[in-house]
């Protein structure tokens, strides 16, 4: 999977268990450590686990495995490596205390969502 159709499916996936907040950033550009950040937040510690658990699963059975998997005990903030694209999901206040959409506002925000070109999910004209 390219690394940006694989920032976009994980931004969909994490979309449809309510995180919250999903930025995608490409950072190809200013940084070596990947080609995609992608920033999340659950409403809990129990819904960012959650979170990640589904995540992880869903793209291990599209084919993609993480490289590394970090802070499950932290409680606050997960990191999920898939060496192209890394993903944080955090709660509220672990997002705001490390602030990585500052850190990395120098990278390319990107819209990761489905663009309809004018027309609805079933074909018709908007």
């Amino acid at each position: 999977m390219e690394p940006f159709e694989l920032a976009k499916e994980a931004a969909r996936l994490l979309d449809t268990k309510k995180a919250e907040r999903i930025n995608v950033i490409k950072v190809d550009d200013i940084s070596s450590l990947a080609d995609y950040f992608l920033m999340a937040t659950g409403i809990s510690s129990t819904h960012v686990r959650a979170l990640a658990d589904e995540l992880e699963e869903r793209l291990k059975a599209l084919g993609t495995a993480p490289a590394r998997v970090e802070g499950y005990r932290s409680n606050s903030w997960i990191l999920l490596d898939y060496s192209v694209v890394v993903i944080h999901i955090f709660t509220q206040e672990a997002r705001d205390f490390y602030d990585l959409d500052r850190l990395w506002a120098d990278g390319e925000k990107v819209n990761w969502q489905e663009e309809t070109g004018g027309k609805e999910e079933d074909g018709h004209e908007v």
